[in-house]
Parts: structure tokens; sequence; C-alpha cells
């Protein structure tokens, strides 16, 4: 294949990748947030732009498997990962929002709200046990959708979204414990990445609390004192979980090393910067602004790790792409 056009390669390269490979729109997309909300706007737009051109190459190569190879779009759907789809395009909704493009956003969240139920079906019908951790991402998906339901509710003074909003976050929460029946404890030192999510699940959530929180207000009145103290006191409690996953999960990074290369790896990267973001979101939401420092701390650690996983996933593009050429 030494004839072989460069756009052929990187055709032929791209077209094998994992719908787990959505992770790393996420990620990127939920940095972007965490940059916004700690006041570096540049820097979250320039990750904005990143997020937005992954988000649009794995769009088209979704596209492409639906319409050429059916029966491998239908394996893909049934996996863990293809939630991952709904779950990016909610992060960069609510990250258009915050941009004041509330159109675009409402169109994000049309086609999440599209995608989940019948993604949730196809993958929660595949459900065995002892799953990896991308079993969470039922509840990650759920909870996207309520984060930028929340957020265009806030935006546009539209009760209707914010109590559906409210729903989903329920509903998020329930599929949360169902999930964990499922998950492989071993995967905590074992897992190539996405046993993170075990924890970015509870950190969504807790974002999805804060978005609900601040989307009250004496225009709306969603919430009674009785509602809002439930609330307050669940997203709270979500981030507390979540900063102990957090320790857990880290602490067997350092007693398990892991070096490989893993495209599941930006799914580590997602709930780093999960935490990051709802950290910073619940300081203000609930007026804990001790919060914030940890926050930042948390969100420069998720840049990091981003920096590194694209490097390390670079350096695995370039050789898959050689090893295609000799092919």
């Amino acid at each position: 294949m030494s004839g072989t056009s460069p756009y052929s390669l990187l055709s032929a390269w791209w077209t094998r990748r994992p719908p787990a490979a959505g992770a790393a729109v996420m990620a990127t997309a939920i940095v972007s947030v965490g940059l916004h909300l700690a006041g570096h706007e540049t820097l979250s737009r320039i990750a904005l732009v990143i997020g937005c051109a992954a988000w649009l190459a794995l769009a088209a190569g979704f596209a492409v498997r639906l319409l050429r190879e059916r029966e491998r779009w239908v394996a893909d759907a049934g996996t863990p990962g293809a939630l991952t789809a709904v779950a990016a395009t909610t992060v960069l909704g609510t990250r258009f929002s915050a941009l004041g493009r509330q159109t675009l956003a409402e169109a994000l969240l049309a086609l999440s709200a599209l995608l989940w139920p019948l993604l949730l079906v196809l993958v929660m019908g595949h459900w065995r046990r002892r799953m990896p951790g991308g079993v969470f991402l039922c509840c990650v998906a759920t909870q996207g959708l309520a984060v930028l339901g929340a957020t265009l509710a806030a935006a546009e003074s539209a009760a209707w979204l914010a109590h559906t909003a409210l729903v989903l976050f329920w509903l998020g929460l329930i599929l949360y414990g169902v999930a964990f029946f499922r998950f492989d404890l071993r995967q905590v030192l074992e897992g190539a990445g996405d046993q993170w999510i075990a924890g970015g699940a509870l950190a969504i959530s807790a974002l999805a609390g804060s978005k609900l929180i601040a989307a009250d207000s004496a225009r709306l009145y969603l919430w009674n004192d009785d509602d809002h103290g439930v609330l307050r006191a669940v997203t709270v409690a979500l981030l507390m979980l979540d900063l102990a996953w957090y320790a857990v999960l880290l602490t067997a990074e350092v007693l398990r090393p892991r070096p490989r290369y893993d495209v599941r790896r930006w799914a580590t990267v997602f709930p780093m910067g999960m935490t990051a973001a709802a950290t910073l979101a619940v300081s203000a939401a609930v007026d804990l602004p001790w919060l914030r420092t940890p926050g930042e701390v948390l969100l420069w650690v998720a840049v990091a790790a981003w920096l590194a996983v694209a490097a390390w996933a670079a350096g695995a593009a370039r050789t898959a792409l050689r090893s295609t050429g000799r092919r």
C-alpha cells in the first residue's frame, strides 16, 4: 500500500475508531466548560474549537456507518461507548449556551434527546454482569440532558424545561444505582481508563443539581423551600461522593500503573474535568466559596491530563497510520 494517499490512510484509520472515542469530545468540551467557569475565556474558547472539530469528525463517521455499514452501526450502537454521542453533544450545548448561542444549544439538546432513548435501550439491552466503567455512561448521558435542559431553562425562563430536567436528574441517579450493580469493582485496579466514569457520573450529577438550583429565580419560582433544601443536600452529597471516588481511583492509578495508551484514557480525562467543573459550579450555586480553590486546582490537573492524553493519542495515531500504510 506504499502508493496509497495520505487521505486514504487517514480515512481507513478513522473508520476503525470505536464509539468510545466520543469520550475525547466529552473531555475536551468539559475542560472548555471548566475553564469558562474559572474565568479563563480565551483558553476555554480554544478548547471549544477543538471539541467542535472532533465532534464534527465523529458525527461524520457516525453518519457514514449508518448509511454504508448498517450492521456495524447496529453493533457499535449496542456498546456503552455509543452513549458518548449523547453526552458529548449535551456538554457542547451547555458551553454554547454560556456563550449566548441559545438556538444552537437548543438544536443540540433536540438532537441529544432524539438519540438518547434509542441508544439507551440498545446499550442496556446488551448489559451483562461484571462490566467495565463504561456501564455508567447511561447515567452520564441522562444527566447531560439534565444539565443542558436546566441551563437552557435558566437562559430562556422556561419552567417546563427545568421540571423536565429535574425528572432526568432523578432518573440519572436511579440509572447510576442500577449500573453500579453491573460494575466490576476489579476494574478500579485493572481498568484501561473508563473505570473513572464511576466517579465522573456522580460529578455530572452534581453539576446537574447545581444547574437546577441556579435555574430557580423569583420570576420562575421553580422550587419551594423544601425542594430547594433537598436539591442542595443531594447536590453537595453527590459532589462529596465524587471526590471520594476521585481519591480512590487516583490511589489505584498510583498503586497499579497502567502506562499503555488506550482510547479509553479519554474517559479518565472527562471525569477529571467534570469533577473540576462540578466543584466550581456547586461552589457558586450553593454559596460555598471555599470550594472554588480546590475546583481550580482540579481544573489544572484536568488540563494537564488532557494535554498528556492528547500527546499520547497523537503518538498512537502516527504508529497506527504507519502500520496501515505498510499493508
